[in-house]
């Protein structure tokens, strides 16, 4: 039986706005109103905590009624066949609601909460709020389970091991702006077909093997798929 292709997918915030989740940063600068130092920095936690926990108990409660589009579901398909690996700059959960078995999440999980002093005690949450006053096990209060701006990326050495030994790689939904998460491009193989799904084409000039799809997620990750299959 022949082994199947890798296919590692890098998405952003373009494959959650389709399904009605803000972006992270608007034209104006600011994410749902706010500047985005304010609620996803270590200063703007240690300013105003209750603005931040209140802040991501919105994002959780939108992100919960939100449903995964066809972006999402076609990642899905491609698991027949192909080995599909996610690597996803977006907190929400709707790779996973949609069915998709391998995702890591490089910016963290929205609903998940973990100690402010304790970076290992993580809790998976069942509704959409934390608290001042909720605490760790050790007795810390709990924050969200978010990286920010200017904290350490615990998942970026694996996602370039899964970046680098791709045999198809696709990105969708992102600009390539926010490192490092965009530069694990680079770290595909010089041989590996790189796809690039979104509207507002992205730069990726030092590759040559590489293919723009001017389209959303909703219509461009179909789109791709479907040439998959057709060179298997």
């Amino acid at each position: 039986m022949l082994m199947k292709k890798k296919l590692v997918a890098l998405t952003g915030a373009g494959i959650s706005a389709e399904s009605g989740l803000a972006t992270f940063r608007g034209s104006d600068g600011l994410w749902e109103g706010h500047r985005v130092e304010d609620v996803a920095s270590p200063e703007g936690w240690a300013r105003n905590p209750a603005l931040v926990l209140d802040f991501y108990n919105q994002r959780r409660a939108a992100a919960r009624a939100a449903q995964p589009n066809a972006g999402h579901r076609a990642l899905v398909a491609l698991e027949q066949e192909f080995e599909v690996v996610i690597i996803t700059q977006n907190v929400d959960d709707l790779h996973e609601r949609a069915g998709s078995r391998h995702v890591l999440h490089l910016h963290g999980k929205l609903f998940e909460s973990r100690s402010t002093r304790h970076e290992d005690l993580i809790y998976p949450m069942t509704g959409d709020t934390i608290h001042l006053g909720d605490r760790c096990e050790k007795g810390h209060q709990l924050r969200p389970n978010i990286v920010w701006f200017g904290e350490q990326v615990p998942l970026m050495e694996r996602a370039m091991e899964e970046a680098a030994t791709a045999d198809i790689f696709m990105v969708v939904g992102t600009s390539l702006q926010v490192y490092p998460a965009a530069g694990l491009v680079q770290y595909a193989p010089a041989h590996c077909p790189v796809y690039i799904i979104d509207p507002h084409q992205p730069p990726l000039t030092a590759r040559r093997n590489r293919h723009f799809i001017t389209e959303p997620a909703s219509t461009g990750v179909p789109r791709v798929a479907a040439e998959l299959r057709r060179q298997l």
